[in-house]
C-alpha cells in the first residue's frame, strides 16, 4: 500500500478551548470525551457547540465499559446517544474494558479501564454490549484496546485476534492505540519477554485487516521505577516518541491514510507544542521511518 498522510486532529481539552477557537488552527477532526458533556445545556456544552461549527468532532469515551457482565448503564448510553444526536461526531469511541459490576446489590464502577480476559466468554459479553450501543446510537462503534498492567488468567487467544473477532462479529470498527500497543511490548519486555517490542507491535499491526480500522490514536508514556521494580506507563503527558511515530509509520502504509488522534491530557502543554505533535503525524510514512527511536 502506498504510503500517505491521514487526517490528524487533537484532543481538545478546556485549556485550549478560548485559544483554539480564537485561532482556528488547520485541523482535521477534534476529540473530546463524551462523557464531559453529559450535562444539560451549561458552558462546556456551548463551547462544543462552537467548535463543532469550525471542525468535525470525534467522541472519545471512557465509561461505557463495554466488556462488562453487568451491562451498559442506560443512564450512560441515553446520555451518549443525546449528544451524538446533537453533535453529529465523525466518529464515536470508547474501550475493550470492563469497569461495572454488582456488588452487593447494587452497581458499583471502578472508574478505571479494566482489561479482559481474550476467551469466548468475554467476547460474548462484549460483542453483545457493542452491539446494543450500535442499536441505540445507529451507527457504528470503535472500540480501542487498552494498556493493560496485568494480564487476567483465561485467556484462549491473543488480543489482536479478540479484537478482531470482535469487530467482524460487531460490525465495529477498531480504534489502535499505537502508544498502548508500544506500552504494553515495553512492559512485557521488563517482564521477561524474549520479543523485541517494535516487531511485536509490528506483528500485532499486521494482524488487523485495513477495513477493520476506524482510528488511530498517538500519546506520550513514562517510566515509573519504586522498590518494587520499573513499569511504563501510558500518562499522555509527553512528546510522542520515534519508537511511536516509527509504528505510526508503519500503520498507515499497512492501512492507509486512517485519521490520527495526538493525545495529551496530563501537563497540557502550550497549544503550539500540541499542533506542532499534530503536524508530525502528517509526515508521510515513508519519511516517518526513518525517525529515531
Amino acid at each position: 500500500m502506498t504510503p500517505m498522510t491521514a487526517p490528524v486532529g487533537i484532543g481538545w481539552r478546556h485549556p485550549h478551548y478560548a485559544q483554539l477557537l480564537a485561532e482556528q488552527p488547520p485541523l482535521d477532526f477534534l476529540e473530546v470525551h463524551s462523557e464531559n458533556f453529559f450535562g444539560e445545556g451549561g458552558a462546556a456544552l456551548a463551547v462544543l457547540d462552537q467548535g463543532r461549527t469550525h471542525y468535525p468532532v470525534s467522541l472519545h469515551g471512557v465509561g461505557l465499559a463495554l466488556g462488562s457482565a453487568a451491562g451498559i448503564d442506560d443512564w450512560h448510553l441515553s446520555q451518549l446517544q443525546r449528544l451524538v444526536s446533537r453533535i453529529e461526531p465523525v466518529r464515536v469511541s470508547d474501550h475493550a474494558c470492563f469497569a461495572r459490576g454488582h456488588v452487593q446489590g447494587r452497581d458499583v464502577h471502578a472508574s478505571d479501564l479494566l482489561p479482559l480476559p481474550f476467551n469466548r466468554d468475554a467476547l460474548a459479553v462484549l460483542s453483545a454490549n457493542v452491539q446494543r450501543v450500535q442499536d441505540r446510537l445507529q451507527r457504528p462503534l470503535l472500540v480501542e484496546n487498552l494498556s493493560a498492567y496485568v494480564d487476567l488468567a483465561g485467556s484462549e487467544q491473543t488480543e489482536v485476534e479478540f479484537l478482531v473477532a470482535l469487530a467482524r462479529q460487531t460490525g465495529c470498527q477498531l480504534l489502535v492505540d499505537v502508544n498502548n500497543l508500544y506500552v504494553n511490548a515495553l512492559n512485557a519486555q521488563l517482564g521477561g519477554a524474549d520479543a523485541d517490542p517494535l516487531q511485536a507491535c509490528r506483528d500485532w499491526l499486521d494482524a488487523v485487516p485495513a477495513p477493520l480500522v476506524g482510528e488511530l490514536h498517538v500519546a506520550g508514556h513514562c517510566y515509573v521505577s519504586d522498590e518494587l521494580g520499573e513499569i511504563v506507563i501510558d500518562d499522555h503527558g509527553s512528546r510522542v516518541c520515534g519508537a511511536v511515530w516509527q509504528l505510526h509509520a508503519h500503520a498507515l502504509a499497512r492501512w492507509g491514510a486512517v485519521p490520527t488522534l495526538v493525545e495529551w491530557d496530563t501537563g497540557l502543554p502550550p497549544l503550539d507544542v500540541l499542533l506542532g505533535e499534530a503536524q508530525r503525524a502528517r509526515v508521510p510514512a515513508a519519511a516517518a521511518l526513518e525517525l529515531p527511536a
